[in-house]
C-alpha cells in the first residue's frame, strides 16, 4: 500500500509499505480523508511535545471507513465511517503511532466514533479541529445569545470557535489581519471581523461592543500580542479561553486587568471526554465547515500537499484523500 512517511527531519517520503494485519481487538480503517495540522511540520521537523521515532506515518485529522475487524471487536462493522481521537493515554496517534496518511492504517475501537450520515468525509476529516473549538466554546462558561464573543485568528481552530459560538446564538467579532480568511469568517457566521494590526483596533473593539467590552473571548491566534490583548478587549467578568499555541515568545501585558475587570481566564487543550457531543453538535445543527478545505489533493500527491498546507497565506486547510477508495 501507499503511505506518507516522515522518515527523518524534514525527510518525507510516499512510501510503498505493507498493509498493515490487525489483532483480535483492533480495526483496519481505509482513510477517505486526512488533514493537515501544523503540528505534522513539528513532527517533521524533529520537534514534537512527546517522544516518537521515525519513520513515522502522520494524519491525526481524519475519516475513513472500516474495511476488517478483529473477531474481540463487537461495537464496531466493516463499512462503518468512522472518526478517531489522536490522544491515546501517553501515545499520540499520527505521531508516536502511525497514523491515517495511508491507503489502510491500524486503530482500536476504544478511539473511533461512527460519523452521522448528516456529515461528508470532508467535513468528518474537520471533526479533530472542531472538536478541540468546541470544547474550548464549553469552557467559556454558558455561552449563549446574550453573549458578544470575540475569537482571535480565523485559522482552522478559530474558523470553528466562530463557527460554534454563532450556532450558540453569541455575537462574533473576529480578530483576523487576512482577508481571505476574514471573508471566510463572515460565511461561517462573524458578524463583524476587524484586523488587530490596523491603528485604532482596540478603539473600534470599544466601539462594536459599546464601550461594555467581550462577554467572551476565544484565543485562538497563538501570537502574544493577542494573548495580551485579549485582557485589554474583555469587559466586566468577561470569561477568556486561550488555545492557540505558543512556546517560549512573550508580550507586554496589562495583567491589572485581571483583578480590576475580574476576569475568569482559562487554557484549553485538546478535546478530551467531548468527541460524541462534538459530533451530534455538528449533526443537529448543520454546520459545514467544509470551505475551510481550500486544496485537496490525491494520496499520490501526497508531498504537494504538505508544500501546500505551508502556504498559510494561501491554504487554510489542505486534505489528503484516498482517491483509490472512492
Amino acid at each position: 500500500m501507499k503511505a506518507v512517511q516522515f522518515q527523518d527531519v524534514d525527510k518525507l517520503a510516499l512510501a510503498e509499505t505493507d498493509t498493515p494485519s490487525i489483532s483480535e481487538d483492533e480495526v483496519l480503517v481505509t482513510s477517505r480523508a486526512v488533514g493537515i495540522c501544523h503540528s505534522d511540520f513539528e513532527l517533521l521537523e524533529g520537534r514534537y511535545i512527546i517522544p516518537f521515532d521515525y519513520p513515522i506515518v502522520p494524519g491525526h485529522e481524519w475519516a475513513g471507513e472500516i474495511v476488517e475487524v478483529g473477531r474481540a471487536v463487537t461495537d464496531f462493522k466493516p463499512g462503518d465511517r468512522v472518526v478517531g481521537e489522536c490522544v491515546i493515554g501517553e501515545d499520540h496517534f499520527g505521531f508516536s503511532i502511525s497514523g491515517a496518511a495511508a491507503e489502510y492504517f491500524v486503530a482500536r475501537p476504544e478511539w473511533l466514533h461512527r460519523v452521522p450520515e448528516e456529515l461528508t468525509d470532508t467535513q468528518a476529516a474537520l471533526v479533530e479541529p472542531f472538536s478541540c473549538a468546541y470544547f474550548a466554546a464549553m469552557r467559556a462558561d454558558n455561552l449563549n445569545a446574550s453573549d458578544t464573543a470575540v475569537v482571535f485568528g480565523a485559522g482552522p481552530i478559530g474558523l470553528s470557535c466562530v463557527a460554534v459560538a454563532s450556532a450558540l446564538g453569541a455575537r462574533v467579532i473576529v480578530a483576523e489581519p487576512n482577508a481571505s480568511r476574514a471573508d471566510l469568517a463572515r460565511r461561517l457566521g462573524a458578524d463583524e471581523v476587524v484586523d488587530p494590526t490596523a491603528d485604532g483596533f482596540l478603539d473600534a473593539m470599544q466601539e462594536l461592543t459599546r464601550g461594555q467590552g467581550a462577554d467572551v473571548v476565544l484565543e485562538a491566534s497563538g501570537q502574544p500580542a493577542a494573548m495580551a490583548a485579549t485582557l485589554e478587549v474583555a469587559g466586566l467578568n468577561a470569561r477568556l479561553v486561550n488555545i492557540g499555541i505558543d512556546v517560549g515568545r512573550s508580550a507586554p501585558a496589562q495583567l491589572g486587568l485581571i483583578q480590576s475587570k475580574q476576569l475568569q481566564i482559562r487554557g484549553s487543550i485538546g478535546s478530551p471526554g467531548v468527541w460524541p457531543q462534538t459530533l451530534r453538535f455538528l449533526a443537529r445543527t448543520g454546520i459545514d465547515l467544509s470551505p475551510m478545505v481550500t486544496r485537496r489533493f490525491g494520496l499520490d500527491e501526497a508531498p504537494d500537499a504538505y508544500a501546500a498546507a505551508r502556504q498559510t497565506g494561501e491554504n487554510i486547510k489542505v486534505h489528503i484523500e484516498n482517491r483509490s477508495q472512492r
